[in-house]
């Protein structure tokens, strides 16, 4: 069997916004190299590759072009590796939950057979074991970051109006589960697929969510209302569209959770918009990872020790 290799960058060898930049424009093509047996990780924050060392040829040369990566040999290292990226060790929020779920989507895409596909399957569930025997558990994650934005906007019990949450992908749909529309009259999500995603919301007996296409919000003014941007799927129409509709509400605060925020500080002109670029967001992240990051080398002995055993384990069972 060839050689298993791998090249990253992240965004702690380069600004988080650049990283995530450079990752929307690989992630097309997370598909194409599937079919020829590479796992691409593609993240707001990471651009990585993994495979045997034939498929990988030149790839260093070609999705990371514009960055020096960094190359890593060999399964051992690979695992360990993907492990830590599972735990959230490598996050710009660290100990996020998001993330393992983020590795698992991306190997859907490979065929269950390639020796990748097996390594990242025990790197997932190292590394959440891990995070949780360390308790390496964010306390400011999105979610409760959004609520403390929210809790600013309303402060001395004044009662919210709607929350619009604009996504319907993985990261709007944890945030409404996790309650952040709780103190609100209603929560709508809005998004350009309706019918697909009353199917997909069927499981939510429990929550009361309404459904809105982008053009049906913004025909009045709601400024007890707060905007949620949870999607990182806008072309050129979708943008215009929400950045008109969003001018219409006036809502109290716009939080926009994009890698690559939508909209621009002059489009949005007078409203409040918050990005996870700007001091308000980054000030939790800071109080975050002040807590956590001692935790860090226990983290990665926890995950180094584990993989030992566990190689030491099918050492064991291999005839």
């Amino acid at each position: 069997m060839s050689e298993l290799l791998g090249f990253y960058v992240d965004h702690q060898m380069t600004s988080p916004f650049a990283m995530a930049q450079h990752s929307a424009k690989i992630k097309p093509i997370a598909n194409d190299l599937a079919r020829s047996g590479v796992l691409l990780v593609t993240t707001c924050l990471r651009v990585e590759a993994y495979g045997q060392e034939p498929a990988l040829r030149n790839i260093d040369r070609t999705i990371f072009s514009d960055f020096l990566s960094v190359r890593i040999e060999g399964a051992a290292a690979i695992t360990q590796r993907l492990a830590e990226i599972a735990s959230g060790v490598h996050s710009q929020i660290l100990g996020e939950n998001y993330i393992s779920d983020q590795l698992a989507n991306a190997i859907a895409r490979l065929d269950p057979n390639l020796p990748i596909f097996q390594i990242v399957r025990l790197a997932i569930d190292i590394g959440r074991g891990s995070r949780e025997r360390q308790r390496f558990i964010a306390s400011f994650n999105y979610d409760q970051i959004v609520r403390d934005i929210i809790a600013d906007r309303f402060p001395n019990g004044e009662l919210p109006d709607r929350l619009y949450m604009i996504g319907a992908g993985m990261l709007g749909r944890e945030l409404i589960r996790s309650g952040v529309g709780e103190r609100f009259r209603s929560t709508v999500i809005v998004t350009r697929n309706p019918k697909n995603l009353r199917k997909r919301l069927r499981a939510w007996t429990d929550i009361d969510v309404a459904l809105m296409r982008p053009a049906e919000i913004g025909h009045a003014r709601e400024p007890r209302s707060i905007v949620v941007i949870a999607t990182a799927d806008v072309n050129d129409e979708y943008q215009a569209i929400l950045q008109n509709a969003l001018q219409q509400l006036e809502p109290r605060t716009i939080v926009d959770l994009s890698s690559i925020p939508v909209l621009s500080k002059t489009a949005v002109g007078k409203l409040n918009y918050v990005t996870m670029y700007d001091e308000e967001f980054l000030r939790f992240i800071d109080k975050n990872n002040t807590k956590l990051a001692p935790k860090r080398p226990l983290l990665c002995s926890d995950i180094e020790a584990t993989l030992r055993a566990a190689q030491i384990y099918l050492s064991a069972k291999a005839p």
